[in-house]
């Protein structure tokens, strides 16, 4: 397998993995290969460094951690500030909240109808019945970030 780093004629930088040279000729040739990010098929190879080991008696270089990878970028320090207040915020307004699972559009459902005393819940619900609830009237939005249930928490 050989690894080749291509752009598309709108700038894009992305990976390709072919058997050899030929193949990725032959490919781009029959027009199968394209950007995935704007489907442009004006492929061409993007300048790569070449790999280069480090001599055996060489430490390596440390790189500096950062918390999140955003697609193959450091997630610039304003967005993980701006997720790590998002998630808080989350967490906040989940802490008075009632863990109510696949139950969820029923629960909502029979609290807005009176039928039982209104609480916060959150759950589990698929878009459909989401779509069905917001036309009913019902207030729901999507949590952000995955919440996993308590029953699989360590």
């Amino acid at each position: 397998m050989i690894v080749f780093d291509l752009s598309c004629d709108e700038g894009h930088r992305f990976e390709g993995w072919f058997g050899s040279s030929e193949d990725y000729a032959a490919q781009q040739q029959r027009g199968l290969v394209s950007c995935p990010h704007c489907g442009s098929e004006r492929i061409g190879k993007a300048p790569m460094a070449p790999s280069v080991p480090a001599k055996a008696n060489t430490a390596p270089a440390e790189k500096p951690q950062q918390e999140h990878q955003l697609a193959n970028q450091p997630m610039p320090p304003a967005v993980q500030k701006a997720f790590k207040a998002l998630a808080e915020a989350q967490a906040k307004a989940l802490e008075k909240s009632t863990w109510v699972g696949s139950s969820f559009a029923e629960k909502a459902r029979s609290m807005h109808y009176g039928e039982e005393t209104e609480a916060p819940i959150h759950g589990q619900a698929t878009r459909a019945e989401a779509e069905e609830m917001a036309g009913e009237g019902i207030g729901v939005a999507p949590i952000l970030f995955p919440v996993s249930p308590p029953d699989k928490l360590n």
